[in-house]
């Protein structure tokens, strides 16, 4: 399913600039907020499965990892003069940093505002990148979509207008990718409503053998309409297990200790969503060691085992580093496995 530049890995010490730092950055909403001032660090020593995190302890935000034939590519958003940064690992916890992986922005993209990438093997040596950013014709934040024969890019944008930008509802961002059974391939999105005075919804349709156009209407799966959601859902991660379809999407303003990651559930990809009435993973959990977790990503480890992607504050505030933590089904619902 689905990390990017000037990175560093508690590992590599030295080598990497550990805990560096350059800025909150803009994130999965519409205009960069400030680090959040209300949240106080976690003041518990990491332990156990948090020992490693963050893995990535530079600002790393909206993860999103791919394996390639044993090695694992993370994908973020912008920063450090890369429009989508990028690092790689064989273990998920030693990283090293890449070269930008979509290095040239068309003319219709105003640079500076290219988000929470989404990175798909549509087969050996084809890899679709679907990207958040400005369209100068919209004047919003929308999806493009850029192809590559390496997971390591460089990414060429594809055709000369976004994949997705309906103007009606304040835009479309945040996209992810999600593989049926039957083998076809499903695209998700959150229109930008939160950007202009609209609902947010999650959006699903399936895409062309390709993957880079809609073979299909989109078909709305669930909004915010929950208290601690605030005005949006976004960055949705579709999951099927035992034949009950589980999204993990992120809600609430990202640039505080509000984000939080909840989950809906379906008997198919038709529906009916029904959304847990409570957070599935906020910072009021794990004894506040992650502040504002969100743009979660779900892998499988080197173990086969499933992880967690998902950012979180660090830096008393001033970053969002890549965390990762063991994730488990109990009852046929996902849990971290931490204790």
């Amino acid at each position: 399913m689905r990390a990017r530049a000037a990175l560093v890995t508690a590992a590599l010490g030295a080598t990497l600039l550990l805990a560096g730092c350059d800025g909150g950055g803009p994130g999965q909403d519409d205009d960069p907020a400030p680090p959040p001032t209300d949240a106080a660090p976690a003041t518990v020593t990491p332990d156990g499965p948090h020992e490693p995190n963050p893995v990535i302890a530079d600002d790393f935000p909206d993860p999103d990892v791919l394996e390639v034939d044993g090695v694992y590519y993370a994908y973020a958003t912008n920063g450090n003069n890369q429009n989508v940064r990028l690092a790689s690992s064989t273990d998920l916890v030693t990283w090293q940093a890449l070269p930008d992986a979509l290095p040239e922005l068309p003319s219709w993209v105003i640079p500076g505002k290219t988000w929470a990438p989404e990175v798909t093997e549509i087969e050996p040596g084809s890899y679709v990148m679907y990207f958040t950013a400005t369209s100068f014709r919209e004047s919003l934040q929308c999806i493009g979509v850029a192809t590559a024969d390496s997971p390591e890019g460089p990414f060429t944008v594809v055709g000369e207008e976004m994949l997705l930008c309906p103007p009606e509802e304040g835009g479309a961002i945040d996209a992810a990718t999600f593989r049926a059974q039957d083998g076809t391939l499903h695209l998700l999105w959150k229109n930008d409503g939160n950007c202009c005075g609209h609902d947010t919804w999650i959006y699903r349709a399936a895409l062309d053998e390709d993957g880079t156009a809609l073979a299909e209407d989109p078909v709305r799966l669930i909004q915010q309409d929950l208290p601690w959601e605030g005005d949006l859902v976004e960055a949705p991660t579709l999951l099927e297990h035992e034949g009950t379809f589980t999204l993990l999407y992120s809600a609430n303003g990202y640039g505080g200790p509000e984000y939080t990651i909840g989950i809906a559930t379906a008997p198919s990809l038709d529906g009916p969503w029904t959304k847990d009435p409570e957070p599935f993973f906020s910072s009021a959990d794990l004894d506040g060691r992650y502040v504002g977790p969100g743009g979660q990503d779900v892998v499988q480890g080197p173990d086969g085992e499933p992880r967690l992607v998902f950012h979180s504050w660090y830096g008393e505030q001033t970053y969002r580093g890549m965390n990762l933590l063991p994730l488990t089904w109990e009852g046929g619902r996902p849990a971290l496995a931490v204790g």
